[in-house]
């Protein structure tokens, strides 16, 4: 039985940088594509069940999805329940997307605007009348093996309640 040594000869130290500095240049890219493409899907929406799927099959089963004031919701079926009752009360687009990616691609963060429409009143807000809104917001993501495990979304709830009253 013969051991193979696997150590570098000296003055060959970090031959492989190279090579890790390409593999975390990969990582990062495929992480903004992944989030570019979740937004991608998000601004395809319009009543198009096909556009929330696309959505939905870059998520992980188990996703945590922290919803801006109020409780974390865990798994694909909860994040799907969410986005109908969105669909039913808003119609919004996002314009503005900057996205930022870690060193690892493992973490990612999105700028943006939304641009929106009040459809039906939503519980404990006040009543719908087609009242249009335009808010900054930010999404951070944890991404794992290529799918989003957790989006967590902010934004200004005091200033939406000013622009739809």
């Amino acid at each position: 039985m013969s051991q193979t040594d696997t150590t570098q000869p000296a003055g060959d130290q970090g031959g492989n940088q190279a090579g890790d500095q390409h593999a975390r240049e990969q990582a990062r890219d495929r992480a903004e594509a992944l989030i570019r493409a979740y937004y991608a899907a998000f601004g395809q929406v319009g009543g198009n069940g096909d556009s929330r799927e696309a959505m939905l099959a870059l998520l992980t089963e188990t996703v945590a999805h922290d919803v801006n004031q109020g409780a974390r919701e865990t798994g694909k079926q909860a994040f799907r329940d969410f986005l109908h009752h969105m669909d039913r009360s808003y119609r919004e687009t996002i314009t503005g997307l900057v996205v930022m990616v870690d060193a690892t691609g493992a973490r990612a963060a999105a700028e943006f605007v939304v641009e929106g429409e009040y459809l039906a009143t939503d519980a404990g807000l006040p009543a719908a009348r087609g009242q249009h809104y335009r808010l900054p917001a930010g999404a951070f993501f944890t991404l794992e093996d290529g799918l989003i495990a957790r989006v967590s979304t902010y934004y200004n709830l005091q200033e939406w309640l000013r622009q739809i009253g």
